[in-house]
Order: C-alpha cells, then sequence, then structure tokens
C-alpha cells in the first residue's frame, strides 16, 4: 500500500503545485509508468510459466520413473510368486491341490460387516 500512498501523494502535489489543469507532462509520465510497469508484469509472467513448466516436467519424469518402477517390481514379484507357487505346488508329494469353493451367504456378510 505505500506504492499507492506515495503515488496518490506525488500526483497531487504536482497536481496542485506543478502543473496546470491539463496535466499534459502528468500523463506522459503516468503512461510511461504504466507501460514499464505492464512490461514488468509480463517479464514476471514468463519467468513465473518457466519456472511451472520446467517444474511440470521434472514431476512427469519423476512419475515416469515410478511407473517404470513399479512395473519392474510387480513383473518380478509376478515371477517370484509363480516360481514359489510351482516349487510349492509341484514339488511337494501327495495329492493334487484342488480349490475348493467358497460357501459365502448374504448373512455371513452382513454378520461381518457389523462387527468391522
Amino acid at each position: 500500500m505505500t506504492f499507492v500512498y506515495l503515488h496518490a501523494g506525488l500526483f497531487a502535489v504536482w497536481m496542485v503545485l506543478l502543473e496546470a489543469t491539463p496535466w499534459p507532462t502528468l500523463t506522459l509520465v503516468v503512461s510511461l509508468e504504466a507501460i514499464f510497469l505492464s512490461t514488468f508484469v509480463m517479464l514476471g509472467q514468463n519467468r513465473q510459466a518457466a519456472f511451472q513448466q520446467a517444474k511440470a516436467d521434472h514431476d512427469f519424469r519423476e512419475s515416469e520413473l515410478e511407473l517404470k518402477t513399479n512395473t519392474e517390481l510387480t513383473r518380478q514379484i509376478h515371477v517370484l510368486t509363480t516360481a514359489l507357487h510351482h516349487h510349492l505346488v509341484v514339488s511337494v508329494p501327495g495329492p493334487p491341490c484342488v480349490a475348493l469353493p467358497l460357501r459365502t451367504t448374504p448373512e455371513r456378510c452382513s454378520d461381518q460387516v457389523e462387527t468391522s
């Protein structure tokens, strides 16, 4: 707010003490100031946009690396799970493992939902 008060005071002094009613020089000064301020604002916005783009690029690269790492870990887990399953099922003597059907009734499910 100091900037606004300083300019209001400066313009008031200029209008009262330095120049006559149409204030052509004051108009020129204010116009030039507006041009420079808008230029500085645009430069700041361009810098901010470049920073945001660099951050977005970095975040994208990081997320791609995480995705590749997760995919590789998932593949390794699948290979290990398959090998473990093969080792446990094939190498254990005895009758083959048979998947038993799971008997679930709505009453059992509702009992479990109510207790949790």
